[in-house]
């Protein structure tokens, strides 16, 4: 089989092979286990810190320039070099077996229009956004949902969204993500919540992520005489920022910065940590946040996108809101109760633990059956 990746998510190259962002390169290593040929269509150029890790089934890589229409040289850019993108979209399903799109983004909306013309070929797309119909998201987004969902132009798809949604087409498939094996799963010791209360955020430091909501909430617990740390696992754009932040406000006691770790080193503050913390503008699927919940670490997140239903609505975790005082007051409430803090810890575990990576690429091996 031949199997074709279209993407935004931007694939390096160094001296000893291709090389991304490394959730996404575990993925694709599974899906490219299952087929004869790989390759991805897909930028090869960026400019900002990403946690990569080499793929261990090498692709063949086709390069294209990312699109940005974010300011008008950009957008001239874009437009100038939207020919070329496209005829290499053309040239790559042609010669697929299995085509795969990951959206949403301006390379998987290219690829969502192009698609159409190819009706016979088998197709994937993996939507990583949040699939939420309720949710107020940029033209694009909802452009490319519409025709995902639309079974006239989009034929021989499955499309794998986050959460299990109302009122969808026959083609929309509630689908997961997972990070640890079965072999991983362990038993985890019952955690003292009348000590330190150690929190953790794993994620990108960027706004969409709000990290600095994140510290001003474990500084507000400090001050209301809460015996709380966060420690803050990731890289961004922020990190400069958040670091001034907490060196001014004299908090460098309770907030720990770590920046970019490896899996194991995350993997070990899971479970340890109390709480993962995660405040976010919008998420598909909060692979840091199922993690966590692997290891008992109760998760306290924002409701959005399919959040509320991983979370079984605050019995496998803590919903907030994305305001400083209202959160504060949801985790005040959630810490005085020491005993349904157990009861979420070990039905977090119990769910996380079910959705495995060898459940994972069961259901992938279902997907590229002809």
């Amino acid at each position: 089989m031949k199997f074709l990746v279209i993407t935004n998510a931007p694939t390096l190259k160094d001296e000893n092979g291709y090389k991304a962002y490394a959730p996404y390169v575990r993925e694709m290593d599974i899906w490219s286990n299952h087929v004869d040929y790989f390759k991805i269509i897909s930028p090869t150029k960026y400019n900002q810190p990403l946690l990569t890790i080499p793929f261990k089934n090498q692709p063949s890589v086709v390069s294209i320039r990312g699109l940005n229409f974010s300011s008008v040289q950009s957008a001239l850019i874009s437009l100038v070099k939207l020919p070329i993108v496209i005829f290499k979209l053309f040239k790559g399903m042609f010669w697929a077996d299995h085509i795969h799109l990951r959206c949403p983004g301006n390379i998987g909306l290219l690829g969502c229009i192009v698609q159409i013309f190819f009706p016979k070929t088998i197709k994937t797309a993996k939507y990583a956004g949040n699939w939420d119909p309720e949710a107020k998201q940029p033209l694009s987004y909802r452009f490319q949902k519409w025709i995902l969902s639309n079974t006239f132009l989009t034929k021989n798809m499955q499309v794998l969204v986050y959460g299990d949604w109302k009122n969808q087409s026959k083609n929309i498939k509630p689908f997961f993500t997972a990070t640890y094996r079965e072999t991983e799963i362990e038993k985890v010791e019952r955690r003292d919540y009348n000590t330190l209360l150690k929190f953790v955020f794993v994620g990108s430091l960027v706004v969409g992520k709000r990290p600095l909501l994140a510290i001003k909430i474990i500084e507000n617990l400090k001050q209301k005489g809460y015996n709380v740390c966060l420690y803050l696992f990731g890289d961004g754009i922020l990190k400069s920022e958040l670091i001034q932040y907490v060196l001014e406000h004299k908090i460098e006691d309770i907030i720990t910065i770590q920046g970019n770790q490896t899996k194991d080193v995350v993997k070990s503050a899971f479970k340890t940590a109390h709480f993962s913390i995660l405040p976010s503008q919008s998420e598909g699927w909060p692979k840091a946040i199922a993690e966590a919940m692997f290891f008992g670490c109760i998760p306290v997140v924002t409701k959005i996108s399919c959040v509320p239903f991983m979370l079984d609505y605050g019995k496998r975790g803590i919903l907030i809101e994305a305001e400083l005082e209202l959160a504060t007051e949801s985790l005040i409430e959630a810490i005085e109760n020491k005993e349904d803090l157990s009861i979420k810890s070990n039905a977090a575990l119990q769910w996380s633990q079910h959705y495995t990576l060898d459940l994972f690429e069961s259901e992938l091996i279902k997907l590229l059956k002809p």
